[in-house]
């Protein structure tokens, strides 16, 4: 069985080799390609000149799938992608980080996922908590911290049952399902975050960089995701978001560190505003009507007249003025909504009937209040019809 060395020996980026398997699917006598697996992609590089396009373990053995053939028992010498398995290294471990963090802000924390992109890492946590946006910017910061802190990063091996039972050891949920030898390799960053991993990880935590939260997502029940950045990713988000900042904080005429406090000025000046508005309709709809006139119909007075205004708004006009001035009041506005309101002596349904039955539309209510909309006929020949002219 030829295993990967990829994780104990990270640093590893170029070795030479003996083909035992040949072919454009090659085993080699040793390896320190990483293989996919565990939420971490495989590795990339080439052996001899040929392109190795996928790295996958099958039965036990590395499998390096090449742009190309190599011959059994061939000796070559094989190179690794530093800049991808930098990032992976450094993506790997910021994902430790962050859970570490996790351990302190969440409740009931678990593993649900993990994997790493092109550009982004994610990690699906399973917790009680509802991870806000406070929560969000608090993970950051502890991440960060941890980088800054330049925490060394360990790995050993530890006997499965050991692990298992260990319960400041985190694992993945497929991780622990799979996992079937008698030992487990654990991760350790120094006095932070435990976990059961097979991945490649730095040495210390300051090679990861700086770290952005991108996003966080529920992608399934007792899911919640969180996304991040590392490398040139997480550097160009917080610039843009810098950016972001200084252009509102400019807008508002303030500070970034004012921009809250200008924003909620604003939204209660937008209130004050919005109120005063209404205010005005209200104003406006009452002089309204007050200019419509009433007309005799089948012995009761209806009030009936063109009002622009939404369907919901007719309808609580139409009700406070049924009874009062009217029998019936009929409101009609330009986009073919009525509203119909009574003082119950005749049927506002039967009203609203009659008027569809005419002019199209659709509509209904109880009998006092009732509405439609959808009306074919402009508003005046609704209003004539109403008013039996």
């Amino acid at each position: 069985m030829t295993a990967s060395r990829a994780a104990a020996e990270p640093n590893v980026l170029e070795f030479e080799a003996t083909v035992e398997d040949g072919g454009r699917e090659v085993v080699l006598s040793e390896t320190y390609f990483y293989p996919e697996g565990g939420g971490q992609p495989a590795d990339r590089g080439r052996i001899d000149d040929i392109e190795v396009v996928d790295v996958q373990s099958r039965d036990g053995r590395v499998v390096h799938v090449l742009d190309g053939e190599l011959d059994v028992g061939a000796t070559v010498h094989a190179s690794i992608d530093p800049a991808f398995r930098r990032y992976c290294r450094r993506a790997h471990t910021a994902s430790h980080a962050l859970y570490g963090a996790g351990r302190r802000l969440l409740d009931d924390l678990g593993y649900g996922g993990f994997d790493i992109a092109e550009e982004r890492v994610r990690v699906d946590l399973t917790t009680s908590t509802d991870i806000g946006d406070d929560t969000l910017v608090e993970l950051e910061r502890l991440v960060n911290r941890v980088v800054w802190e330049s925490r060394d990063v360990t790995w050993a091996e530890r006997p499965r049952a050991d692990a298992l039972s260990d319960d400041d050891v985190a694992f993945n949920t497929k991780t622990e399902e799979g996992v079937a030898s008698d030992v487990v390799r654990v991760v350790t960053i120094d006095g932070w975050d435990t976990a059961a991993c097979g991945g490649t990880h730095v040495d210390n935590t300051r090679e990861i960089g700086p770290v952005t939260v991108l996003s966080r997502s529920n992608p399934g029940e007792g899911l919640t995701r969180v996304e991040f950045a590392v490398g040139p990713t997480a550097v160009k988000r917080r610039t843009t978001e810098k950016g972001a900042a200084l252009d509102a904080a400019a807008a508002l005429d303030t500070n970034v560190g004012g921009v809250l406090d200008a924003v909620e000025r604003l939204d209660r000046e937008r209130e004050r505003l919005e109120a005063e508005r209404d205010d005005l309709r209200v104003e406006l709809a009452e002089r309204q009507l007050a200019g419509l006139p009433t007309v005799e119909r089948d012995g009761a007075a209806w009030l009936v007249g063109e009002l622009d205004r939404d369907a919901n708004t007719l309808a609580d006009l139409a009700r406070e003025q049924a009874g009062d001035r009217a029998t019936v009041v009929g409101l009609v506005a330009p986009n073919g909504s009525l509203a119909v309101a009574t003082d119950g002596s005749v049927d506002a349904g039967t009203v609203v009937g009659d008027v569809t039955e005419t002019f199209g539309g659709g509509g209904g209510g109880s009998e006092t209040v009732a509405q439609a909309g959808g009306l074919s006929a402009d508003a005046d020949a609704v209003v004539a019809f109403l008013r039996d002219e």
